[in-house]
């Protein structure tokens, strides 16, 4: 049997502002190892929001959340914030990089929160991911100096830095000319098939969903 990394099961979610309005409506499904799986539908359709359950920042909802097997219902923010920074990894529209550090640190930052390795094997680890991606070069360089598809690809190598079990983007091409959009669509698709990397990625860009493995398509909060 494959090795499911995430499961929906009948993930429904409640806005109250101004009044009680249901945007996501029983939603399951599962991605397993090496997945790489687009989450797409129009704009308001829900997507973003089933995202931050998905990845345990809103924790208001109806059914449960599988990480790993292991339920995310119930778990103290504690746990779900060491979940988030073991097992998932995160790739934005935008990078979020801190300007004043190097690539390099930027890219160190999650790892030495989870306080696992010593710094110096995570400055390795970062190194390598830096390599993988072909941007090791830019290792020592400011983030503010480098441009915005090599900063999208060093938001890349961060997310990678903890080896997580999934990593999650929410439109990360959204920003990014033709060209580099490309490049980080193909830097998705080596993650998965060369390195058995699971991806759950949100984006408004069909032709980007239309090549990965599985789409996800939502339609007024449902799974079309």
């Amino acid at each position: 049997m494959a090795n499911c990394i995430l499961e929906a099961k009948s993930i429904s979610k409640y806005f109250y502002d101004p009044v009680k309005f249901k945007v996501l409506t029983d939603i399951s499904f599962r991605v397993n190892k090496g997945d790489f799986v687009s989450v797409t539908g129009k704009s308001g359709c829900g997507k973003s929001t089933l995202l931050y359950i998905l990845s345990t920042l809103d924790t208001d909802y109806e059914g449960d959340l599988l990480i790993d097997d292991e339920t995310m219902r119930g778990k103290k923010e504690a746990q779900l914030a060491r979940t988030r920074n073991e097992k998932i990894g995160f790739v934005f529209q935008f990078h979020y990089l801190l300007n004043e550090f190097t690539v390099l640190k930027n890219v160190m930052l999650p790892g030495l929160k989870l306080n696992r390795l010593s710094a110096l094997e995570v400055e390795h680890k970062a190194i390598e991911k830096l390599k993988m991606l072909g941007i090791e070069h830019l290792a020592t360089k400011k983030a503010n100096l480098i441009s915005g598809g090599e900063k999208q690809r060093v938001a890349i190598a961060r997310a990678m830095i903890n080896d997580p079990h999934i990593i999650m983007g929410d439109e990360p091409t959204g920003n990014l000319d033709m060209k580099n959009a490309e490049i980080v669509f193909d830097i998705f698709k080596k993650l998965a098939e060369e390195f058995n990397q699971t991806l759950l990625i949100v984006t408004h860009d069909l032709d980007f969903a239309k090549r990965t493995h599985r789409i996800i398509e939502l339609e007024d909060g449902k799974l079309k």
